[in-house]
């Protein structure tokens, strides 16, 4: 999976994610440890995520977080 992270809202990008892993919110949200409630705020964007958060999830599903500079146009 791969998300250009820059284009899109943390909510979007929240949901995605739980999307592509084939779970509810209510799975999902259990497997970062965190209540469905949670999951629903941030993916309606009531609430806002953090880093670590992101980190936390990425770490628990598998997924890797790159960050790199866009080239510089000349």
């Amino acid at each position: 999976m791969e998300i250009k992270a820059n284009k899109y809202k943390g909510k979007d990008i929240l949901k995605f994610i739980r999307q592509n892993s084939n779970m509810t919110q209510k799975e999902f949200a259990e497997s970062i440890n965190k209540t469905r409630d949670w999951q629903a705020s941030n993916e309606i964007g009531r609430s806002r995520y953090f880093i670590d958060d992101l980190i936390e999830i990425a770490n628990i599903h598998n997924l890797e977080i790159i960050i790199k500079d866009k080239e510089k146009k000349k």
